[in-house]
């Protein structure tokens, strides 16, 4: 439920005509999305237009992704820019959901395109259009039995373990435009939200296993803030 509105953050613009190289990666990225903008002498009607950049995904073993984040104000420099480069690499990495601290900064956001999980016989409803930036979220409840499901994080690839959450929750958070929303969720997409929110409060998902599971997996963590992790999209390892 929307429950207001406020005036959207800073962008790079683009308009109609001439097209003029953008910076980002490279010549391709220039012709292909230009972030630089261009005006016809008829209009000088500017929107949005970025060159989305792929960054790299901070790995386990960095001090930011055990810290709890800070809010962030409508004047968040470059934020409309950092939301596009976000779910720009997200999809590179073949994921549901990214948090600011997984690219090395510290401030309460994340960003979620669950629709895949929607697709097929067995796809979950919940999920469906499900794609959502969330700023400075608050969980204001989560209820009913807990449930089991297998959990990653591109953060520590190539680890999956059973997790526990409840299914259901409301959260009130902004989205890209500041609009202010209190949405109940449930099912999938609510565990992606929980997921991704534990990131921003400095916890992942195997600190919600036991602790016998932790130090079974401690060489294979071990090897992944070493870089010794074989992946197909950058990341960056604690020096």
């Amino acid at each position: 439920m929307k429950k207001g509105s406020a005036q959207a953050g800073p962008f790079f613009f683009k308009g109609e005509g001439r097209r003029m190289k953008g910076e980002g990666r490279g010549d391709e990225c220039g012709e292909k999305f230009p972030s630089s903008f261009v005006l016809r002498p008829s209009s000088f009607v500017l929107r949005p237009y970025f060159c989305p950049m792929i960054l790299p995904i901070v790995a386990y073993g960095d001090p930011v992704l055990k810290r709890r984040a800070v809010d962030i104000a409508e004047d968040y420099p470059g934020l409309a820019k950092l939301i596009e480069d976000m779910f720009e690499t997200m999809y590179h990495a073949n994921g549901i959901g990214l948090a600011a601290p997984q690219i090395g900064k510290g401030i309460r956001l994340f960003v979620v395109d669950a629709t895949p999980v929607a697709e097929g016989e067995d796809g979950d409803p919940t999920c469906e259009d499900f794609k959502r930036v969330f700023i400075n979220p608050i969980i204001l409840e989560e209820s009913g039995d807990e449930w089991s499901c297998e959990e990653g994080c591109l953060s520590i690839p190539n680890l999956r373990e059973e997790v526990k959450r409840k299914p259901r929750l409301k959260i009130e958070y902004y989205d890209e435009h500041w609009d202010l929303y209190e949405e109940e969720l449930d099912g999938f997409a609510a565990r992606v939200v929980q997921h991704e929110y534990d990131h921003i409060e400095g916890v992942l998902f195997i600190d919600k296993i036991s602790p016998l599971k932790r130090t079974l997996l401690r060489g294979k963590l071990n090897d992944i803030s070493r870089g010794h992790v074989d992946v197909n999209y950058r990341m960056k390892f604690p020096k």
